[in-house]
């Protein structure tokens, strides 16, 4: 019996459905580790960012000794968000701007208007409530599950399995890498498309130009996750992973000269994106906001000295933009056809986008609350 060559997507509602959203927010955004800001955007003791994170607004600071700290964003009085802007410094604490409750760094509730009246009030049991943080490549991640999963097997191992070598990434010093240029993209489509299509390469041919001149084999639709270990070579006539095929700023050290001149691509679900090239690295995080908006925040990371130098890294930075703008155009091509009575069983996957349905899997396990990661 011939094997059918192609596979089920997921239905139409799968990308449109509210209610589904939700549960994703809950069943996937809320009990996962989520990648949230990188260190170094908190430079400072005080200085703070707000993040989304599935249905919550995530509050990540820095204390007095230094060390990252993760709160929900929400005063513990009557529940008014503590910090509405999404980035900041204060001096020594946190303010709410209703009723001035007032929380040091570490969530210690300190201060009150008309405290000595309230004998009873219990200070720690009233301090913001904490969220597990871990920091990984120079990022931190919060979970705001009960019981948060293992961080090394579904965030670190990941990776690993994806590289085939545990010590692959680790070669790439990503914390040690300075942000070169940071560029957020409001999305009119839901998280999965833009999952699957970073997972496939079916479509490379047909809209990245620019990126198939440098990689010739994602011309064939051929996809860079499509087995373990696999990383793209470059063309023969690339000096480097630019819009034009230019020379960029010299490997990394630590890079193997198995990894030179190669594209590595990694999905750690359910919203990061690594991409991996000799001379640095391209972060992507997405922030799921409605069934049909995704924020998505791009980094290019470089080392320290070419940052401080002044290089122009517009070349290396315009090639994945360019990307990242026909592959954001696509998804948002597809996302109203996602409540066509067409689409309303789904579409098929080929066979070069397997894969995808591996992912469709994974969702659909995780919404039915088994809790496979």
């Amino acid at each position: 019996m011939t094997t059918p060559s192609l596979i089920r997507t997921l239905p139409g509602r799968s990308y449109t459905d509210p209610g589904l959203f939700r549960r994703e927010q809950e069943l996937i955004f809320e009990r996962l580790w989520i990648c949230a800001v990188r260190t170094t955007d908190l430079p400072r003791p005080g200085a703070f960012r707000t993040v989304r994170v599935g249905r919550e607004s995530v509050l990540i600071t820095r204390d007095r000794a230094g060390r990252l700290r993760a709160f929900l964003n929400v005063c513990r009085h009557r529940g008014a968000q503590l910090c509405t802007e999404e980035s900041g410094t204060v001096r020594r604490s946190l303010q709410c701007p209703y009723h001035a409750w007032t929380y040091d760094l570490d969530g210690r509730l300190i201060a009150a208007p008309n405290l000595q009246r309230m004998p009873d009030l219990d200070r720690t049991e009233r301090g913001l409530v904490t969220v597990p943080l871990r920091e990984w490549l120079g990022y931190a991640w919060v979970c705001l599950a009960d019981d948060p999963p293992s961080f090394e097997d579904t965030v670190v191992g990941a990776a690993a399995e994806r590289l085939g070598d545990a010590a692959a990434l680790d070669r790439y010093r990503t914390e040690t890498l300075a942000l070169g240029r940071r560029i957020d993209y409001d999305v009119r489509a839901n998280w999965k498309l833009i999952v699957e299509n970073f997972m496939e390469c079916y479509h490379c041919a047909t809209i990245h130009p620019e990126l198939t001149d440098v990689l010739p084999e994602f011309a064939d639709g051929y996809a860079a996750q499509s087995y373990v270990g696999h990383g793209a070579a470059f063309a023969d006539e690339a000096e480097g992973f630019t819009v034009d095929g230019s020379a960029g700023f010299g490997r990394l050290p630590g890079i193997e000269d198995s990894q030179d001149r190669r594209y590595y691509a990694v999905t750690i679900r359910p919203q990061v994106f690594l991409n991996l090239v000799p001379d640095h690295v391209i972060v992507h995080r997405m922030f799921p906001l409605a069934p049909d908006r995704t924020r998505v925040a791009c980094d290019w990371l470089y080392l320290p000295e070419v940052v401080a130098s002044g290089a122009d890294t517009a070349k290396s930075v315009e090639l994945f933009h360019r990307v990242n703008a026909q592959d954001f155009a696509a998804c948002e091509r597809t996302q109203p056809a996602m409540d066509s009575r067409a689409y309303r069983d789904g579409g098929v996957l080929v066979p070069s986008e397997h894969h995808i349905g591996s992912f469709h899997a994974w969702v659909t396990d995780r919404l039915s609350g088994d809790g496979g990661v």
